[in-house]
């Protein structure tokens, strides 16, 4: 598993774009400067613990959500645990290609 620094602030970053925040925004809202928080996005620098309530809000999510990181999984994670899927059982295989042609 990756630094939890670096898994936080892709998270932040991931819910700081679906926002449509620029990092100045953002940073303006939560009261730190924007080089602390490009800091923070890029696994360099942890927020400090009286900011996260301010952050979650700002981003519209619970504290919780921020530390989240089960969807951040790294490619290679995710082709082995699809690989595993599909070799476990034929049914599988078959269920796996029917998803794959509908979203294709």
């Amino acid at each position: 598993m990756k630094d939890i620094k670096t898994l936080f602030g892709k998270k932040v970053k991931e819910l700081r774009i679906k926002k449509k925040l620029s990092q100045e925004e953002l940073a303006e809202a939560i009261d730190i400067a924007e080089r602390n928080l490009s800091k923070i996005e890029c696994g360099k620098s942890f927020i400090r613990a009286e900011k996260i309530s301010k952050l979650a809000d700002t981003l519209g999510v619970t504290p919780k959500d921020l530390f989240d990181f089960e969807h951040q999984k790294d490619l290679e994670e995710i082709r082995g645990e699809l690989i595993s899927y599909i070799k476990s059982d034929d049914k599988n295989l078959r269920i796996l290609y029917q998803f794959y042609n509908i979203i294709k």
